[in-house]
């Protein structure tokens, strides 16, 4: 009889082909594991780029000033290297959501009306002039870069409150080459408002580069775009009334000699005269200067002396009011507000067209400066008196004599030349500007004072006082 068949060595064949089958099927599973993963990680990637391209890190992505102007707002320091990063990269390609805002900010609702490209728009001085072109249907983009000049967060509420008015601003540096070249790509700017600078007469001494970095260089690179495009644009710029320097010649005329500036910040501002002039000869950019005379009032500046007058007094400290060295009382042509924001509408309004073209001058292109003053100059004492009337509250006031750092005794404006040119006519004094200040402050900071006893002054809603 036959014996059956081994089959014991088939056997332990299939098993051995079963275990290289599931071990490959392990290999398999783990490599399209890790390819699966990967791809994930790739996926996410993509997706991240793609959202911040279209989602940039924008100004109203954090609404909390100048600088600047302040702002941008004023200088380039205090900025964000990672937001300008990734900024730099959402603009370049053009980010569709970031340009939708650009553009309907900056177009304009009435018949003939201007798209102002208004730098410095988060300050003081720039935040008005904002809302009031807005108000009246010009287009207006802002830009700033709510430098820590002062506390920002002051900056950011004039941004929240021209937010309400659909007025957008970049968050940028003049200083970027690159920005400002796509804002020009995106919207064909007819007018630029550049209030943005570093300001302040005795920081230049803790921070000089400061002011040359926005001052000089900032106004420069703005020029320097601004001459490329077509059409240029006409631009109204803000020098001051710091350029008389030691100028003993009252009041001050646009005519007088400013080549002695007192302070660097005066000289920045000078030398920003001469640039315009430059510019202007060169690439026929129309250009308007407007000096500004200690401009005061609602959403002011903290380092003013009005202003922290009014919050020391109130605290109960002691504030330091300064005389000549030959013992006169200081005094300034303190300006309100609203009457700086006519003058500034009056100066673009009459702006005459740029020549230029392709970085080329075409013809002879205006070139004006102005005084923007309130021709009433008033000692400190009088701003003093004015603030413990108002304040209910008397001054513990500390008479020093003016250190030298930068500051002048005496301002007085003459304004004829600005009335012939575009009806400049301030008519607001000093009592009255006061009022409205301090009617603003008291709302704005929250201050439950016996100054709120004076019910007339606080039946008005405080973003009112901003216009």
């Amino acid at each position: 009889m036959a014996s059956p068949p081994d089959t014991s060595k088939t056997i332990k064949l299939e098993r051995y082909n079963s275990y290289i089958r599931r071990l490959q099927l392990t290999k398999l599973l783990h490599s399209s594991s890790k390819l699966l993963f990967r791809a994930t990680i790739l996926i996410a990637l993509v997706l991240i780029i793609v959202f911040t391209l279209n989602h940039p890190p924008l100004s109203d992505t954090s609404t909390t000033n100048p600088g600047g102007v302040g702002g941008v707002g004023g200088s380039i320091h205090h900025h964000s290297l990672l937001s300008t990063s990734l900024f730099t990269t959402s603009f370049s390609v053009g980010g569709g959501s970031w340009e939708k805002q650009v553009r309907h900010s900056a177009t304009p609702r009435r018949s003939n009306g201007f798209s102002v490209l208004v730098t410095g728009a988060g300050g003081f001085i720039g935040s008005h002039c904002s809302l009031a072109l807005k108000k009246r249907g010009d287009g207006v983009l802002g830009l700033d870069n709510f430098n820590s000049y002062y506390d920002p967060s002051l900056k950011r509420s004039r941004q929240k409150l021209l937010q309400k008015h659909e007025v957008f601003i970049v968050e940028g540096d003049l200083n970027d080459n690159a920005l400002l070249t796509k804002l020009f790509d995106v919207v064909p700017f007819t007018h630029v408002l550049h209030l943005a600078a570093q300001a302040g007469v005795r920081y230049a001494m803790q921070n000089p580069q400061s002011y040359v970095a926005s001052n000089i260089a900032g106004f420069v690179n703005l020029l320097e775009v601004c001459k490329t495009v077509n059409p240029q644009p006409s631009i109204v710029w803000a020098s001051s009334s710091s350029v008389y320097g030691l100028n003993t010649q009252v009041p001050f005329s646009e005519m007088d000699r400013t080549d002695q500036p007192a302070s660097l910040y005066a000289a920045t501002k000078k030398a920003g005269e001469e640039i315009a002039h430059t510019y202007n000869h060169i690439y026929g950019l129309a250009l308007t200067g407007l000096r500004f005379f200690t401009v005061y009032g609602p959403w002011g500046r903290p380092d003013m002396a009005y202003f922290f007058f009014t919050k020391d007094m109130l605290q109960g400290k002691k504030i330091d009011v300064y005389q000549t060295q030959d013992e006169k009382e200081v005094a300034r042509d303190f300006t309100y507000i609203d009457d700086v924001v006519k003058g500034c509408i009056g100066a673009l309004d009459t702006a005459e067209k740029s020549t230029g073209s392709g970085g080329k001058k075409k013809g002879p292109a205006q070139l004006r400066v102005y005084n923007l003053g309130n021709t009433s100059p008033v000692p400190v004492g009088r701003l003093v008196s004015i603030l413990e009337n108002l304040l209910n509250t008397k001054a513990k006031k500390h008479v020093i004599k003016m250190p030298r750092n930068g500051d002048v005794p005496y301002t007085h404006a003459n304004v004829s030349l600005a009335y012939r040119d575009f009806g400049y006519k301030p008519n607001t004094d000093l009592a009255t500007g006061l009022r409205k200040f301090v009617k603003w402050y008291v709302s704005y900071y929250g201050i439950d004072t016996r100054v709120k006893k004076e019910s007339k002054l606080f039946n008005q809603h405080p973003d009112e006082s901003a216009t």
